[in-house]
């Protein structure tokens, strides 16, 4: 029996990454974050391979920050020691997410921030509630009950029960996830890294974090960088048709491209090019193909294709698995691109699904659906504009098909995949309004901003839009490339963000780095 592959950027799960959505609850209410006093101790790392010299350590903090009765949280911390030069101090690295093990990603690419390593320690963590920091679960799977009926009612109670699964196994952090309660935990972290500001270089929803950091703690933030930058106000449906639109920009650049490549299927007009792309999506919905025994839908292949625009250097495997799909019906070459959910070997090794949340992981065990889990649970704290759960079913269909139109003008493919993330976070306490408040804080000091033109995940005007909200303090950087962010793939972002870092220069006024450069 033939099953429909599931990626890891599944529709809905790819609609609520691109939305990239980072509050957290309650901000207002809380106090002060007080000095534990605590000091990491380093030792080995719970990664099965890091690069020389890099140590791990943890560091407990409140769960509540406003109750410090209510219990702690045990934050797993990396770092890699400065190699040379007069020493900065440290800097701070979240790789964006929410959901993303900062841990893992600097095990695995410590080089591309050998120029900053040279001066500062390199340090990053995995948030509360992310990889080895407590992690939660939603005990498998963040899809609903495939058995539930067809009708609307069913459906949402399904939405109602996943969560209740999700409150299941993840333990007493759940409740306290979220971007403020994040922010909170790195002013404890500056603190026992012995900073007395902090550093820090945040990509995607690390731009939305520093930014809350920034607001909450200016007098402690010190060189900050943001780059694939995240907005602080737009409600959850607007920042689905942004992304939506984002995801279009795109792949129409995309499409340009390969329109320049030999033997591009699509030949040199990107118009037409659009609409075979389209028309490639709906006939798979309609007839999926098989490979491996596994169904591949056109859902499939918009997952894959959103996932491929994230880095240029993908864009060749992705012309050549879109020639195999069109040419020769073969989706062999997309599915390649695209990683299945279903835990690996190595995955397993380091614990499944049912490993839980709370203290029940322990060291290497991280549940399989864990980044799922924390996406999901920190997009849904930060979110103030629900009001799903109290609305009849019939209220919530004519709100989605009075949005469908819009959405799909945004973008045929990726606009009905983005119009799901209107239910994303059915079922769950509505989050905090503290990010949507932050409008020119008083005292942040000057920062940069890096935003791409052709990012899918994060859009270039949310830079701008993020830029104003944070007051004259921020400098932008426009980033004329493709990808998403700039730092990785700009020598021209890299040498303005490392400058800014190291020497503190910073220029006035919008600066600008061509693309490929």
């Amino acid at each position: 029996m033939y099953r429909s592959r599931r990626f890891r950027r599944s529709a809905v799960t790819a609609a609520v990454t691109a939305a990239v959505m980072c509050v957290g609850p309650g901000a207002s209410a809380f106090a002060a974050g007080a000095p534990t006093g605590e000091r990491i101790r380093w030792g080995d790392c719970p990664e099965r391979h890091v690069p020389d010299g890099m140590r791990c350590g943890t560091l407990t903090v409140p769960l509540d920050h406003a109750d410090a009765a209510k219990g702690s949280v045990r934050l797993a911390l990396a770092r890699i020691p400065a190699t040379g030069g007069k020493p900065l101090g440290s800097v701070v690295l979240n790789y964006g997410g929410p959901g993303g093990s900062g841990i893992a990603s600097l095990a695995a690419d410590p080089k591309l921030f050998a120029e900053l390593g040279k001066r500062y320690d390199l340090v990053t963590f995995d948030p509360r509630g992310v990889g080895h920091s407590e992690p939660v679960s939603c005990g498998g799977s963040l899809e609903p009950d495939p058995g539930a009926g067809a009708d609307a009612a069913a459906q949402l109670a399904a939405l109602r029960a996943l969560v209740k699964r999700c409150e299941l196994h993840s333990g007493p952090v759940l409740p306290y996830i979220g971007t403020v309660h994040v922010a909170r935990d790195l002013d404890l972290v500056r603190q026992a890294l012995g900073d007395k500001k902090l550093n820090y270089l945040g990509f995607s929803y690390g731009s939305r974090l520093g930014a809350v950091y920034a607001a909450q703690f200016p007098q402690n933030t010190g060189r900050m960088v943001l780059d694939g930058v995240d907005t602080l106000t737009e409600p959850l449906a607007e920042q689905a048709l942004v992304s939506a639109r984002g995801q279009q920009r795109a792949l129409d650049n995309f499409l340009t491209w390969c329109a320049h490549q030999a033997g591009c299927v699509y030949g040199t007009n990107t118009r037409t090019a659009k609409e075979k792309v389209n028309a490639l999506v709906a006939r798979l919905d309609e007839e999926p193909l098989i490979d491996g025994g596994w169904f591949v839908t056109g859902q499939d292949v918009v997952a894959v294709v959103a996932a491929a625009l994230y880095t240029p250097s993908t864009w060749p495997a992705l012309a050549e698995g879109l020639r195999m799909i069109e040419r020769d019906g073969d989706p062999s070459g997309l599915t390649r691109l695209g990683e299945p959910v279903e835990p690996s070997a190595d995955d397993a090794d380091e614990g499944g699904a049912d490993g839980g949340g709370g203290d029940g992981g322990g060291p290497g065990q991280v549940p399989a659906d864990n980044a799922a889990a924390a996406l999901a649970a920190v997009n849904c704290a930060d979110d103030p504009d629900r009001g799903h759960d109290k609305a009849s079913p019939a209220a919530i269909v004519k709100e989605i098909q009075g949005l469908r139109e819009e959405f799909r003008k945004a973008s045929e493919i990726f606009g009905p995949a983005q119009l799901m993330t209107v239910l994303s976070c059915y079922g769950r306490p509505a989050g905090t309004d503290f990010i949507r408040g932050i409008d020119r804080p008083a005292g942040i000091p000057r920062m940069l901003l890096v935003g791409t033109r052709g990012d899918p995940a994060t859009p270039y005007e949310w830079t701008e839009e993020t830029a104003d909200r944070l007051g004259g303090s921020a400098v932008v950087l426009d980033h004329k490339g493709d990808g998403h962010t700039g730092y990785a793939t700009s020598p021209c972002v890299r040498e303005f963000v490392n400058h800014f870092l190291v020497d503190g220069g910073l220029p006035n006024g919008t600066r600008s780095c061509p693309a490929g450069e």
